[in-house]
C-alpha cells in the first residue's frame, strides 16, 4: 500500500474509535478500552510517520510543514501521556480526551490538505509504495506491543526529523 493510502487509512480508523468513545457515555471499561486503543493507534502512527514518512519526505517545501507535524506530535504525546495516568472517573478524563481528539483532528486536517499534496508531487508511486510497505510492516510490529506505553518517555522535546 503506499504510504499516503496507508496514513490515511489510519486516520479513518482512529476517527472511528474517537466516534466510539463519544457513544460510549458512562461505561468506564468501555472509554478505558477505547481509550488505550486509541493511544495504541496514536502512538504506532506517530511512529511510522517520525521513524519512515517524515524523514524520506523532508525535502524543500515539506521541511517547515514537517517541523510543525513533529510539535503537533508532541502535543498529542503529552496529552497522551496524561490520560495514561487517569480513569474515567477522574473529572477531567473526557475532557482530556476530547483536546486529543480536536488536536489530531487539526493534525490530519493539516496532513491530508497540505502536506500529502506536496509529497505526492514529490515522490513517485514506486517511492511511496516501498516506503508504505515498510511503514505497515513496522506499524504491524509495534500495535502488538502496547506502543503507548512508550508515549510518556516521548514528551520532553519533538522527534528528531533527520
Amino acid at each position: 500500500m503506499d504510504a499516503i493510502k496507508l496514513l490515511e487509512q489510519q486516520h479513518r480508523e482512529v476517527e472511528e474509535l474517537f466516534e466510539q468513545f463519544e457513544k460510549a457515555g458512562e461505561n468506564d471499561q468501555l472509554m478505558m478500552d477505547l481509550a488505550a486503543r486509541i493511544a495504541d493507534n496514536l502512538a504506532a502512527h506517530a511512529t511510522i510517520e517520525e521513524k519512515l514518512f517524515y524523514p524520506s519526505v523532508y525535502v524543500g517545501p515539506t521541511a517547515e510543514k514537517l517541523q510543525e507535524a513533529v510539535e503537533e506530535h508532541l502535543s498529542a504525546k503529552r496529552v497522551i501521556a496524561d490520560i495514561l495516568g487517569m480513569s474515567p472517573a477522574d473529572a477531567q478524563f473526557k475532557a482530556k480526551m476530547k483536546v486529543l481528539q480536536e488536536l489530531i483532528e487539526h493534525h490530519v486536517e493539516e496532513e491530508e490538505k497540505d502536506l500529502f499534496k506536496t509529497v505526492k508531487k514529490l515522490m513517485t508511486k514506486e517511492e511511496l509504495a516501498v516506503i508504505g510497505e515498510q511503514m505497515e510492516v513496522m506499524f504491524s510490529e509495534l500495535i502488538q506491543s502496547q506502543p503507548r506505553l512508550q508515549v510518556p518517555a516521548e514528551t520532553d522535546e519533538a522527534a528528531p526529523l533527520q
